[in-house]
């Protein structure tokens, strides 16, 4: 069987290190891999192959930053004439990016099995590019593998039962394999000058925050009231942004990390801020409180027992729950840490 995965953004690449490295194990699989260049600096795409042992990719289509519109135009062309020269058996497509939607659309109208990973996500909010882009994958692919029982219940609600099914959370698989490897390879002097347990860390990359001054400096506002360190790995984009915005010397940006670099932040902090989807869940599995800096979050199982909190970038929203500390046990939302072994043998099955 030859599989052809699509991926072009840091969360895809490190969902696709734990699709891969049980596809290695099969010697009945062929993997083809198509990286679209959604993200193209080695911060953001090469050193996540590297540390994360991904085969290198097949085809790199480097389509770089563009209007959403042509981006996808420029992925669907690109991916398209890979998927007719390599003719796979089933493509996998990750999540909610450009790079997702695009992959979907081409594999659809060469009528080649889509298999859509993370499937069922919803935050309601259709301003939202990935929230387009995740209703789109779900609808046109033909097995959705949902990472939560609630993510089944929506599709189910939109009429897509018979092809989805429970898997469980590659994130979650990821967590486990990584963080012991993190633990024994990263020191946390060597990313930034914080002490274990004694900083906040926060990720800033969503279109609406980004994109939005105000929003930018109602966040780093907040931030700078904090009486310890906050470290916010950031991208050059919105580093060059915050060239007006006044903070104070506590908050401590450096550039973008690598994975096992972000989980060995994620494990010796104290809280989260962000507004990723997939640091919101790394932070429940690490238990970890997280403050979500969006209106709304797809990952609600997040929310029970007071783990995480939707804020906005309200300055005064994001101060009143900074200090927050009751906390109930955690749940069992994201499955066992078996999600990509049976990913994988359901489509060996089919």
């Amino acid at each position: 069987m030859k599989i052809a995965t699509i991926v072009g953004a840091r969360p895809q690449f490190i969902k696709a290190a734990t699709i891969s490295r049980i596809i290695q194990e099969k010697s009945d699989i062929q993997e083809i891999i198509i990286h679209t260049g959604q993200h193209y600096d080695d911060n953001m795409s090469e050193v996540f192959f590297t540390e994360l042992n991904i085969p290198r990719p097949h085809y790199n289509l480097g389509v770089g930053s563009s209007m959403h519109g042509k981006q996808t135009a420029k992925m669907l062309e690109g991916i398209e004439e890979i998927l007719v020269k390599e003719k796979p058996d089933w493509i996998i497509v990750y999540g909610d990016t450009n790079s997702t939607v695009a992959g979907a659309l081409a594999a659809a109208k060469l009528h080649i099995p889509i298999a859509h990973i993370e499937a069922g996500l919803r935050s309601y909010n259709r301003r939202m590019p990935e929230e387009i882009n995740r209703i789109a994958t779900d609808h046109i692919s033909d097995v959705l593998f949902a990472p939560t029982q609630n993510a089944l219940n929506i599709l189910k609600q939109e009429g897509l039962a018979e092809r989805s099914l429970f898997s469980g959370d590659v994130m979650y698989d990821s967590i486990l394999y990584y963080k012991e490897i993190s633990r024994s390879k990263v020191k946390l002097e060597d990313i930034a000058d914080v002490q274990p347990d004694r900083y906040f860390l926060a990720t800033i990359h969503r279109q609406e925050n980004t994109d939005d001054i105000k929003r930018l400096q109602e966040i780093f506002l907040a931030f700078s009231e904090f009486d310890i360190p906050i470290i916010v790995p950031l991208h050059p984009r919105t580093k060059n942004i915050l060239d007006d915005v006044a903070f104070r010397s506590n908050v401590k940006i450096i550039s973008p990390v690598g994975y096992l670099e972000m989980v060995c932040l994620t494990s010796n902090c104290i809280k989260v801020f962000t507004d990723s989807g997939g640091l919101q869940k790394e932070a429940y599995f690490l238990k970890k409180p997280c403050i979500t800096l969006r209106e709304e979050t797809e990952w609600i199982e997040t929310l029970e027992g007071g783990w995480n909190f939707t804020v906005g970038a309200d300055k005064q929203k994001i101060l009143d729950k900074v200090h927050y500390c009751n906390y109930e046990p955690q749940k069992e939302y994201f499955g066992d840490g078996k999600a990509a072994e049976k990913i994988i043998n359901y489509l060996l099955k089919k």
